[in-house]
C-alpha cells in the first residue's frame, strides 16, 4: 500500500474552523499535558466519548491519565496532517484509536482508505516502538429509527454508511492491525439490539453515542485501560 494521503472531503468553512481551533486548543493542553500516559484518538465518534469526565467521576482503578484527542469529520487523510498535534506530542504509553469511519461515510475509495490507516499505524510503530495499539472496531450505527432529522438529511448522512459497510471495514482494518502488530478490540457488545442496529436509547441520531452508550463501551474497555 501507498503511504501517499489524498483527501477526497469538501469540508464546510465552518468544520474546517472548527477543527483548526479544537486542534490549536490540544497543542497548546500539550504543552503542560504528561507523557506516557493514555490516549484516546479518532474523529467525533471519540471526540465526543466523554472518557474524561468519567475517569474525574468514577474509579477506574488507573495509575495513569486519559486524554481524549478526538476531533469531528476527521478522516485518516486528516490524523496523517496531524500526527504530532494528536498523538506524538503526547508520547502516550497506550493508544485507542478509531478512525475511518468518516473515509466510509465520505465514500473514500477503500485502497485510499486503508494505505493511509496503515500508514497511521506504521508512523507509530516507528515513532513509538514501546507503545501499546489498541486498534477498535467501528460502531454500529441505526438507519431505521426517526431520530427527528428531514428525510434529505437522513439520505445525506446515510448514503454510504450502514453496518455490513462498518463491519466489512473492521475486517480489514484488523488485518491491518495484525500486519502491524497491534490488537484489534471490538468493545461494542451490548450496544446494538435484535437486529444487529445501535439501541435507539443510546443514540441521538443514529450514528453518534449518548453518554449511557460510550458508558456501555467504557465497561468493555476496562481491560485493555488497565
Amino acid at each position: 500500500m501507498s503511504g501517499k494521503t489524498v483527501k477526497f472531503t469538501n469540508m464546510s468553512p465552518d468544520i474546517t474552523k472548527f477543527q483548526n481551533d479544537i486542534r490549536a486548543k490540544y497543542a497548546i493542553a500539550n504543552q503542560t499535558a504528561k507523557k506516557g500516559q493514555i490516549l484516546f484518538v479518532g474523529s467525533s465518534l471519540m471526540e465526543i466519548f466523554p472518557i474524561e469526565k468519567f475517569q474525574q467521576e468514577q474509579d477506574l482503578g488507573l495509575d495513569k491519565i486519559i486524554y481524549n484527542r478526538g476531533v469531528r469529520a476527521t478522516t485518516t487523510a486528516d490524523l496523517l496532517e496531524h500526527m504530532d498535534t494528536l498523538i506524538f506530542d503526547l508520547a502516550p504509553s497506550k493508544i485507542f484509536i478509531n478512525i475511518g469511519s468518516n473515509d466510509i461515510g465520505f465514500n473514500v475509495p477503500e485502497n485510499v482508505f486503508l494505505a493511509n490507516y496503515d500508514t497511521i499505524l506504521q508512523q507509530i510503530k516507528e515513532k513509538l516502538p514501546d507503545t501499546v495499539v489498541y486498534v477498535m472496531a467501528y460502531y454500529p450505527i441505526n438507519t431505521v429509527d426517526d431520530f427527528g432529522e428531514k428525510e434529505s438529511e437522513h439520505n445525506q448522512l446515510y448514503e454510504h454508511r450502514s453496518n455490513e459497510l462498518n463491519a466489512a471495514a473492521s475486517a480489514k482494518v484488523e488485518k491491518l492491525a495484525q500486519k502491524n502488530g497491534y490488537e484489534f478490540i471490538n468493545v461494542n457488545a451490548g450496544l446494538t439490539d435484535s437486529s444487529g442496529n445501535l439501541r435507539k436509547e443510546l443514540t441521538f441520531d443514529g450514528a453518534h453515542m449518548l453518554p449511557n452508550g460510550y458508558e456501555i463501551v467504557l465497561e468493555n474497555m476496562k481491560r485493555y485501560l488497565e
